[in-house]
Formats: structure tokens, sequence, C-alpha cells
């Protein structure tokens, strides 16, 4: 259920069925490449973090939370047992110091190993991992994306895409219409719509 061709192999498809990406990946100063990470746990726990955050802020809160354990590793037993004051203390709100928490029970009670998640389809993932409250269908969307590495998700919703897809392909339309503009410029990407969404984040805008 991952990529089966190479990277390289799938951008000069995307090429070839849509004209506009050819534009979009020239527009990136940098090659996407796939980022697999069997730690399905702590890529979510790292999400959850991250979320509303710059790159910056989130990366010195994630590693603040890290801190607080002595081999830097958010065990589920260890941050189920962490007060809630420990977590607001290294600069986490107070929802996500209960999504953390939450992620932690379910990994204690539940299998989350790349195996599990591995054995089923996309739709099948995130329902699994919408369970945990805090969890919504952006941030398994994002573990499809990149640890798991599914080929052909796309996230309507992304604040990004949309902004990118808007220029890129002049779309005017805004909220509903917008997502369904979205979703037909997609259809010409699949069955890689992973890979042009990545391409759409890493391309660069020129202004004027």
């Amino acid at each position: 259920m991952s990529f089966e061709l190479p990277y390289k192999d799938i951008k000069s498809k995307l090429i070839s069925m849509d004209s506009v990406m050819e534009k979009v990946i020239a527009a990136t100063p940098v090659d996407v490449e796939p980022m697999p990470d069997v730690d399905i746990y702590r890529n979510l726990m790292q999400s959850i973090v991250s979320q509303q955050l710059s790159t910056k802020v989130a990366e010195i809160i994630w590693q603040r939370f890290l801190n607080l354990f002595p081999d830097q590793e958010a065990h589920p037993e260890a941050v189920v047992n962490l007060e809630f004051t420990t977590l607001r203390g290294v600069g986490l709100s107070g929802s996500k110091s209960n999504y953390i928490q939450n992620v932690a029970r379910f990994a204690l009670n539940n299998d989350m190993s790349f195996e599990k998640l591995s054995s089923l389809g996309d739709e099948e993932v995130i329902r699994y991992l919408t369970e945990i409250k805090g969890v919504g269908k952006w941030t398994v969307q994002m573990i499809l994306m990149f640890p798991l590495d599914r080929p052909n998700v796309f996230p309507v919703d992304d604040l990004g895409i949309q902004t990118k897809m808007k220029h890129w392909y002049g779309l005017e339309s805004e909220k509903k219409a917008l997502r369904t503009d979205m979703e037909k410029v997609a259809q010409n990407w699949a069955p890689f719509r992973t890979l042009a969404c990545k391409y759409l984040w890493a391309s660069e805008i020129q202004k004027g």
C-alpha cells in the first residue's frame, strides 16, 4: 500500500498527467524525498504538539516534552502518569496536554505498530486513529502521507494545499466550492496524489 515506484519516476508521471504540475515541480528548490518512519506513536504525538505552531516553536516545545523523560522517549506508561501541570509547564496547551495523554492511553490498549497500520487501508487507518479524542482526519492524513508513505492521500482541508492550489491552478472559489474544485484537479494526480501535494507544499510562489 506504499509507493511501488521511486519518487523520481512518479514525478515524471505527474508531469505527463498534469501540465500545471510541471510548473509546480519546477518551482520546488529541492527534490521531495520519502520520509517513512516505523514509530507511528511518536509521529502522532509530535504532530499534536506541532499543530498551529511555527516550526521553530514546535521544535522547542517538542524537545522540552522529550526532556521530561530520562531516555528522551515518551513511553505511553510514563506519559499517562505525568501530572497535567507538568505537561502545561513545557508549553503545551490544556487541550494538547489532554490529547497527548489520550494518545498514550490508546497506545497502551491498542496496536499502533507500523505493521498493524500497514495492514489497513487508508480509510481504515483514519477510522482507527480518529477513535482517539483530539486526533482528527487531517492529523491522520499526515501520518498516512509521511511515516506510512501512502501514495494517494489528498488532504483537501489543509490550508497550505488550499493556498498553493489557488495560486497554481487559479482557483477563486471558497469554502465548500473550493474543496469541490480542488478534488476535481486532484483527480488528475491519482494514484499519486500524495507526491503531488508534497510538491505543492514545497513549491515557492514567486511574488511580483
